[in-house]
């Protein structure tokens, strides 16, 4: 923040993620960070929550402090709010309402707990066939560096055709994916499962 707070810089920050963060000393919002009412604008959806993908459901917050060169950055958002968007439409509303209620939030929960728990048998079984891996931890995907710096395609290719999972080349991400793959837990529990063991058995 502080380096923003000196540079006028402003940071954009997509908290689409927030319910995947469990470990209690991570914000799941920026603005649990000082400073942050001064130099960033949080985004965020129902598509990660709540499987709104596509719905065009969300809210942004600019706090008004927010100021660039003396002119309110939240004012100038409801400006172009008012102008070009005429709303959510109601059913989408009513629905995301109901994220809120009691049943909701349960819900909800409990799907986010059946992908972490996805993300955890990923984690745990690629660290088992000896692969270094990042992530699993308060999100659902799971980074792993490719054995002996084979390329993200060419690892991607090989358990492809050889253990029948697909995965994601990280090269698909920009040059610093290179050198990785990337798996999700976004998907069946037993179906996760079988692709790890699938994994495994290439990778003995």
């Amino acid at each position: 923040m502080d380096y923003a707070i000196r540079n006028d810089a402003l940071l954009l920050y997509d908290a689409a993620y927030r319910e995947y963060i469990t470990e209690p000393d991570i914000p799941r919002s920026i603005y649990e960070v000082e400073g942050a009412t001064e130099c960033a604008i949080e985004f965020c959806s129902f598509s990660k929550t709540a499987g709104f993908t596509g719905t065009r459901c969300g809210y942004t917050t600019i706090p008004k402090a927010l100021e660039r060169d003396g002119q309110s950055l939240n004012e100038l958002w409801l400006r172009r709010q008012s102008t070009k968007f005429n709303g959510t439409s109601y059913v989408i509303q009513r629905a995301a309402e109901a994220v809120y209620s009691g049943q909701g939030e349960r819900e909800y929960k409990g799907l986010i707990a059946y992908y972490m728990n996805n993300a955890r048998v990923i984690r745990e079984g690629l660290l088992a066939a000896g692969l270094k891996v990042y992530g699993g931890v308060n999100s659902p995907y799971i980074w792993a560096k490719t054995p002996n710096e084979t390329p993200s395609w060419d690892f991607f290719d090989k358990l492809l055709r050889e253990a029948n999972v697909v995965t994601t080349p990280g090269a698909g991400f920009g040059p610093e994916g290179e050198g990785f793959i990337r798996l999700t837990g976004f998907g069946d529990a037993e179906k996760t499962k079988e692709a790890v063991s699938r994994i495994q058995a290439v990778l003995k």
